[in-house]
């Protein structure tokens, strides 16, 4: 990765959609991708488009809070094996951002391969925490760089291209490591996002204002955040069909605040 955060080629890896004029804190969303595919994501990215409605969806829980919205720009469609491309370019947009905002908090949100790539950079150290959408979980992948930080994952029980239960273990193998984790189930929904997909959307939204401090955690999610490293539970919980809209917040962030090759994933 080069000094200034762009990748091999000078590839800008981070885009905003929300530029508030001093930001306190970000979000960055990720979208899927392929297991191996060399292949630059063209002017018409399905996995990108599917993304948009929970930009928008951030977008407006956040609004007037300073939050800083962008997603984070693929040099290839694919995860590429040990290259692990999306990763790579998850941690040169997290750069950028650290150089043009500052140290703020950054919650990292990621569907699929993205949510892969966002789980692997949660290291980072404006990275507060993730929320995985139906994430690609392998057995092998790190965990401990999620000590500290906070994981949120949703999962659709109807999912055939990313396994719910490997989501489930790998939140359990994070947990250990010393994050704090709760699950959600998306009953009736599949990969794509698209059965109950306001649903995923407000959820997300809610969930990542929730990441930020803007408003309280869901009583189901802050209780499973205050399990104990070994303990189960807390990663099978019913996500609600329709979640109310929150009350105004009186919360406001801080700058202070804790800092198969042809398988679409």
């Amino acid at each position: 990765m080069a000094a200034n955060g762009r990748v091999d080629g000078g590839h800008q890896a981070l885009a905003w959609r929300v530029r508030p004029a001093a930001p306190v804190a970000a979000v960055l969303v990720l979208h899927g991708g392929e297991v191996v595919s060399e292949a630059r994501p063209g002017p018409v990215n399905l996995p990108g488009l599917r993304m948009t409605g929970f930009v928008r969806a951030v977008a407006r829980a956040t609004a007037g809070e300073g939050v800083a919205v962008g997603v984070v720009r693929y040099r290839h469609r694919g995860w590429n094996g040990e290259r692990a491309d999306a990763a790579r370019d998850t941690e040169a947009a997290l750069h950028d951002l650290a150089e043009e905002l500052g140290p703020v908090p950054t919650v990292l949100v990621g569907h699929s391969m993205g949510g892969r790539a966002a789980l692997r950079a949660a290291g980072h150290p404006c990275v507060t925490g993730v929320v995985a959408l139906a994430p690609w979980c392998p057995a092998d992948d790190p965990h401990e760089q999620l000590k500290g930080r906070q994981l949120l994952t949703l999962h659709g029980d109807r999912d055939r291209i990313t396994d719910p239960a490997d989501t489930r273990r790998f939140a359990a193998r994070a947990r250990t490591a010393g994050a704090r984790v709760a699950g959600y189930t998306v009953h009736g929904s599949g990969h794509a996002l698209l059965r109950r997909a306001s649903d995923w959307h407000r959820a997300t939204a809610g969930l990542t204002g929730a990441l930020l401090g803007l408003r309280p955690l869901p009583a189901t999610a802050a209780d499973a955040f205050a399990l104990e490293q070994d303990a189960p539970g807390g990663l099978e919980l019913p996500l609600p069909r329709r979640i109310s809209a929150p009350p105004p917040s009186p919360y406001r962030v801080s700058t202070s605040s804790a800092l198969s090759s042809s398988l679409t994933k």
